[in-house]
């Protein structure tokens, strides 16, 4: 059986995007980590990156008609600098010029091991990759938890005795993909001519799902995407055991009377987002769940954002886990969790009057300026306590990023750097320097990242240890995503510290709510069982038990709160407050 991860005509029928792909995946067969896609406009001369035995491997891929010369070799190797690599890699698939070969023997007299791999070499790595998942040759980072393993047991189970579909909810951190993974291993095994089909509603974030399901695949197993960057030939299409696709290019196709290849299995990412026209119209055609491709669904919020249910598509999910019965059950890391109240302005309360206030009215009241020194303060608190601290601080702007890892930096407790993509005024962080500083991170050179608008989702660096929140989301998914960073468990990873200085009358209502999730009993009989995770406010670094207990009487219904937007007028507060029993000694 010959390998699928690279052939002729993946190499003659696909995009440029979709071969720089196939070279990540073949470096990720071949025992490499930390392996990241960076090639886009701005990458300075770098496409792929990775590290393996300690040196990292910097890989220029040029899907070009004719032969490579030597202008992409001094490219190479300037790139190579930048990205401070050790070993440069030029992929071809055309090969090379005969001069670049007489400057790949010159630069091996220099000591400098440029690589130069064409399609022949390509297949020849492939070769040698081993066919195996890596999934089932690291099991100790790949290993099912057991009500993962659950889970993919009642898909399993859904599909034998003839179900249409299966649901999975799983909170943000616990792996959801991971199962439909595993699920679609097991169903290759038992259909092993099946075709896939995995829609989601975002370019990007079919882009994510195809490197999450690499890792589960055997090298005979191809993959392709399909969405607004990339439209694989009819050919290729039907030829791939994986088609990972936006559902608004296919719907699209369509309208436009492009027939669809045969899926037996649909994996629908985010389901929650079902009903809408795209949607409708492809797993109408597939009759995806009604009879036709076996329907799949993951999501970590069941509910649809017009407020109606998915019984349409699922008759119940198969395994249903939100994110307090994770931290409660020991599926995601414990989380000591520390609101500060120190910038609320406790004495401005006696100025509202009436009963009906917005939470724009109110985050104007409440709360004083900024305090950018404290937040270091407490950060470096938090650093001491953790082994081997590993933060994100998520941070409103640009340049309240770029000072805050200019204190962390002035105090040398570890190396911190700023990241973002582009800031509304066209702000741009360069390529370069975003991958670069990725990289850095996931090998440990950077202790801090300051993000600004990425990490929300995407990057997975599971012994992050420290998150802490300097900016305001309005946007519970978002906030999740945030918090998710941290979530997941790693070796020598006890728990994760969170540090939340937002704010914002609505994040107060999150943190009270979540707490009273926490210490709820957890079975009809009242038993609770204590864990590591709970959340605390503070107030000059001291418990803040009467701040915490005055503003959950104050808040009242907490979900109400927290899904408040900005000039709703739901929130209701006590006519007379009289806050000497507040104030601070």
């Amino acid at each position: 059986m010959a390998q699928r991860i690279v052939s002729d005509l993946l190499l003659s029928g696909t995009s440029w995007q979709a071969f720089e792909r196939m070279v990540m995946r073949l470096v990720l067969a071949r025992g490499f980590e930390h392996v990241r896609l960076a090639g886009t406009s701005g990458d300075g001369g770098a496409d792929v990156i990775a590290t393996k035995s300690g040196k990292r491997w910097l890989f220029q891929v040029k899907r070009w008609r004719t032969a490579v010369g030597p202008e992409v070799v001094a490219e190479t190797l300037a790139a190579t600098r930048r990205y401070e690599a050790d070993i440069p890699v030029i992929v071809s698939k055309s090969g090379f010029a005969p001069a670049v070969l007489q400057q790949q023997r010159q630069l091996l007299a220099q000591g400098i091991k440029l690589q130069l791999w064409d399609s022949r070499k390509l297949i020849k790595q492939a070769e040698l990759a081993e066919p195996e998942p890596i999934a089932q040759r690291c099991l100790d980072n790949y290993e099912l938890r057991n009500y993962q393993s659950d889970a993919v047991d009642r898909m399993m189970g859904e599909l034998v005795r003839g179900a249409r579909s299966a649901l999975v909810v799983l909170a943000t951190g616990l792996g959801k993909t991971f199962v439909a993974a595993e699920f679609y291993r097991r169903f290759s095994l038992l259909r092993p001519t099946s075709k896939t089909l995995v829609l989601a509603h975002r370019n990007e974030l079919v882009y994510q799902l195809e490197r999450s399901f690499w890792p589960m695949l055997s090298t005979f197993q191809s993959t392709g995407v399909w969405n607004g960057y990339e439209r694989p030939d009819f050919d290729v299409l039907r030829d791939l055991d994986l088609v990972f696709a936006c559902v608004d290019s296919v719907a699209s196709s369509l309208e436009s009377g492009r027939a669809l290849p045969h899926f037996d299995l649909v994996i629908v990412d985010e389901c929650h987002h079902l009903g809408t026209l795209a949607y409708n119209s492809v797993l109408g055609e597939l009759s995806a769940g009604d009879g036709g491709a076996f329907l799949v669904g993951m999501t970590a919020t069941p509910w649809r954002p017009n407020g109606s249910a998915l019984g349409k598509w699922f008759d119940h999910p198969v395994v249903n886990i939100d994110l307090v019965r994770g931290l409660r059950e020991g599926y995601l890391a414990n989380v000591d969790y520390r609101m500060y109240t120190d910038n609320v302005n406790w004495e401005a309360l006696q100025e509202l009057h009436g009963d009906q206030f917005s939470p724009r009215r109110i985050n104007r009241t409440l709360f004083v300026d900024e305090w950018d020194d404290a937040v270091v303060q407490r950060l470096t608190e938090a650093w001491k306590e953790q082994t081997n601290p590993r933060a994100i601080v998520f941070c409103g702007t640009i340049d309240h990023a770029e000072k805050t890892a200019a204190r962390i930096n002035a105090l040398a407790i570890t190396r911190a750097q700023a990241i973002y993509s582009r800031s509304a005024s066209g702000r741009a962080m360069k390529p370069v320097e975003r991958n670069k500083a990725l990289w850095d991170f996931a090998e440990g050179r950077i202790g801090v990242l300051c993000a600004v608008d990425v990490l929300n989702e995407g990057v997975d660096v599971p012994d992050v240890n420290i998150v802490v929140f300097q900016r305001v989301t309005h946007s519970r998914r978002i906030f999740v995503q945030q918090l998710g960073r941290g979530l997941r468990l790693a070796r020598g990873k006890d728990r994760v510290i969170v540090l939340d200085f937002v704010s914002d009358i609505r994040r107060f209502a999150a943190g009270l709510d979540l707490h009273s999730s926490l210490e709820a009993p957890q079975s009809r009989s009242g038993s609770r069982v204590k864990l590591g995770s709970k959340v605390t406010f503070f107030h000059a670094n001291e418990e803040d038990k009467p701040g915490a207990q005055f503003l959950r009487e104050w808040l009242g219904d907490l979900k109400a709160v927290e899904e408040a937007g900005e000039d709703v007028h739901i929130l209701r507060y006590p006519p007379e407050y009289d806050h000497s029993d507040f104030r601070r000694g």
